[in-house]
């Protein structure tokens, strides 16, 4: 039986060929982009691709929607989003990712397309590419404010009047528990912007600004 040369994937793996294939993408020309304006078409394109590159020399675990995130094992998600509005959405699971995190790491391709009329293509100009650690994916405005509250000596009833004032989306039960968990483990300073809805809405404007600047947000190209 002949073994596979494949090497297992790792965060340092993935990390050095994001930046690798950000350089690359960035000077392709591709007919099949051309005159795509759909973001998420956009966005499935660029992912494939750096899939499929990935999967010619590592062995990894691929993920799917049912395993909610692109690299499970390594707990790294890949979102690619267009720098006119980088933003994207993620599954609600629950209010407390707000303040302690998504719970795992965030790829960040931020692309800027454009068409050449020409030659009939579109090119993926790849302006940043960022890693967010996963303690850092927690909402900017709630995390930065519970910490000052805390570094105010604030009480349990102050917490659960911010959770109110922030409209965090909890009920009773759950407000008293994370009010609880707060005062016990202040949470880490998240750099995301996320909004209530459904789903998640992630806005990464701040990140961009901070990357490379700010310990666990890393910029790779």
């Amino acid at each position: 039986m002949i073994e596979s040369m494949s090497k297992a994937l790792t965060v340092e793996d993935l990390q050095r060929e994001a930046a690798l294939f950000a350089r690359t993408e960035s000077a392709h020309e591709e007919s099949a982009l051309f005159g795509v304006t759909d973001g998420k078409a956009v966005g499935t394109y660029l992912e494939h691709k750096f899939q499929q590159h990935l999967q010619s020399i590592y062995e990894y675990v691929r993920g799917s929607s049912a395993k909610g995130i692109d690299f499970p094992e390594l707990s790294v998600d890949i979102k690619v989003t267009s720098i006119r509005q980088p933003q994207s959405s993620c599954p609600f699971k629950s209010a407390s990712q707000k303040i302690y995190g998504l719970g795992y790491s965030l790829l960040v391709f931020v692309y800027d397309k454009r068409d050449d009329e020409a030659r009939r293509t579109g090119r993926m100009d790849i302006q940043h590419t960022i890693f967010v650690e996963k303690h850092r994916t927690g909402d900017f405005q709630t995390t930065s404010g519970l910490r000052r509250l805390l570094e105010n000596s604030a009480n349990r009833e102050d917490i659960l009047a911010f959770f109110q004032e922030r409209m965090l989306p909890v009920d009773e039960i759950e407000a008293n528990a994370l009010a609880d968990e707060v005062m016990k483990h202040p949470p880490e300073l998240g750099y995301l912007t996320v909004s209530n809805a459904l789903q998640w809405r992630l806005q990464y404007s701040r990140v961009i600004e901070q990357a490379g600047a700010v310990g666990g947000i890393l910029r790779l190209a």
